[in-house]
């Protein structure tokens, strides 16, 4: 049986780059089984790639394997991974910080470290600028197809030896609580903050409170406001703010009906402070 092989990457798909990667796959196994999660990430944006794995791997079934490009440091010393999570599935990626999310969730098991001059594409040529293709995928295939196992890749190493992104967590402090802006929804505009909703219950902020939000951009107020915590968007008139739960237990900003992120020209990552405090 062939599992289901998941792609990521920052390539786009206005060339041939992901077509390429398909390829590779193919050629190991035509009966192979192939998904996109998204090829759309920001160019070099390894924070990204990073949480749009933890988004989507919990919800696959075991034997998954997923490989994620995102990989500026491509062609350098910088090392290959496959990580095994509790839940036996598999991500394939550079070590530079793309298992960050998945890590600090506590859902990796295990890291081994790809032998990349072992497990790479036959006659793939001078060029060291495309490891998506000539490796990642390849093993991939290789991987999805049973051709190879996990303990087949390389030698096992200490997943406190793997690199991190710098990630501030969520904290509570008395009634106030305060986190990041983990990410956007990008299509509606939501932000999604790194807070879970049991900090902001032992708050004492829940569905139906008032709650004033605030957002700090380097020390910068960019938007200060008391909204509403709803369970949805519709709790609110068109065109209002309102705090929720995304679906990942997180809290989340949204205007309904429109993009809080364009509107207040919101970022992500640990620059982008938001607090939360009851009325």
């Amino acid at each position: 049986m062939t599992e289901a092989l998941v792609l990521q990457s920052d390539f786009g798909v206005s060339d041939g780059a992901v077509s390429a990667m398909y390829g590779v796959a193919h050629s190991i196994n035509p009966s192979i089984r192939i998904f996109d999660l998204t090829h759309d990430i920001p160019p070099f944006h390894i924070w990204e790639a990073s949480y749009r794995l933890v988004q989507t791997v919990p919800y696959w079934t075991e034997q998954t394997v997923f490989v994620s490009v995102v990989d500026p440091g491509v062609g350098s010393n910088r090392k290959s991974v496959v990580a095994r999570t509790y839940a036996n599935q598999y991500v394939i990626t550079p070590d530079n910080g793309t298992l960050t999310h998945l890590c600090q969730a506590g859902l990796i098991a295990e890291v081994r470290q790809l032998d990349d001059q072992k497990h790479r594409l036959p006659h793939m040529g001078e060029s060291y600028t495309f490891h998506g293709r000539d490796i990642f995928a390849f093993t991939g295939a290789r991987l999805s197809s049973h051709a190879i196992t996990f303990e087949d890749v390389g030698p096992l190493v200490s997943i406190e030896d793997i690199v991190f992104l710098d990630r501030t967590p969520a904290r509570r402090e008395g009634v106030q609580t305060t986190g990041i802006v983990e990410i956007l929804d990008i299509r509606f505009g939501n932000v999604w903050t790194n807070i879970p909703v049991a900090l902001v219950r032992e708050a004492g902020i829940d569905i139906g409170s008032q709650v004033v939000v605030t957002v700090n951009h380097r020390g910068r107020i960019i938007y200060e406001q008391s909204l509403l915590f709803g369970r949805s968007f519709a709790d609110v008139p068109v065109g209002s703010g309102v705090v929720y739960i995304n679906s990942l237990d997180q809290v989340a900003i949204a205007l309904n009906q429109g993009s809080f992120a364009h509107a207040y020209e919101i970022g992500i990552g640990n620059d982008w402070r938001i607090s939360l405090k009851t009325h």
